[in-house]
Parts: structure tokens; sequence; C-alpha cells
């Protein structure tokens, strides 16, 4: 038997409640949050979530980050509040150059369980 995807929006539900800090990186930030940008005006930015629907947790609102130029942004990571618990890092689907200083907008950051 297969979980249905209202147990997962409420895990998702869960998950969102306590990730409330989103930051960018390099690389792949593997389970510690490595390769995190940083200088010039980067900084960690808070991120709220809609409710989770059909196993999907998408973000509310747009999150903007200023980025240092000569940074290549590869990857989001997820946080606690105080930033002191990292909970993993997703691949974004094309990376984003900046040659000079910039803003990076993250659109839409969708975190789904898959049901399978």
């Amino acid at each position: 038997m297969a979980l249905s995807n209202a147990l997962f929006d409420v895990m998702l539900d869960a998950g969102g409640a306590v990730a409330t800090r989103v930051s960018l990186h390099t690389a792949d930030p593997g389970v510690g949050g490595s390769s995190e940008v940083s200088g010039g005006s980067y900084a960690r930015q808070s991120i709220t979530w809609s409710s989770a629907s059909g196993g999907t947790l998408t973000n509310a609102s747009s999150v903007e980050f200023d980025v240092p130029g000569g940074v290549t942004v590869t990857h989001v990571g997820l946080w606690d509040s105080a930033g002191t618990t990292f909970y993993g890092g997703i691949e974004l689907s094309s990376p984003e150059s900046f040659g000079a200083a910039g803003t990076y907008e993250l659109t839409t950051l969708s975190l789904t369980l898959i049901n399978a």
C-alpha cells in the first residue's frame, strides 16, 4: 500500500515550519551547507511557504539575494531560523553566473515527496 499525498502534505508543512531561511551555494553544499556564497552584501534570506498540496511544498513569494561579482550560483540551501541547522541543498535547474555584482531572484522553489 502506498502512502497518500495527504500524509506527505502534513510532513512537508512540518518541514516548511522549520526550514525558514534559504542560502545560495557555488557547489553542492553536501550535508553541512558548504560552498555558500560570501562577500559583498550577500546574506541568507527568510522564506515562507504556501500550504503543501498534492505532495508538493512551494515558496509563497519570491526571495531576493544580493550576489557579489565573479560568482556562479548552482544550489540553494535550507536552514532553520537561527542558521545553525542545515536541512539540505537543491541543485538549480541551470547555474546563474554573475560577472558583476547583481541580484538573484528565487521565484519558485518546490519540494515534492513522490508517492511511489
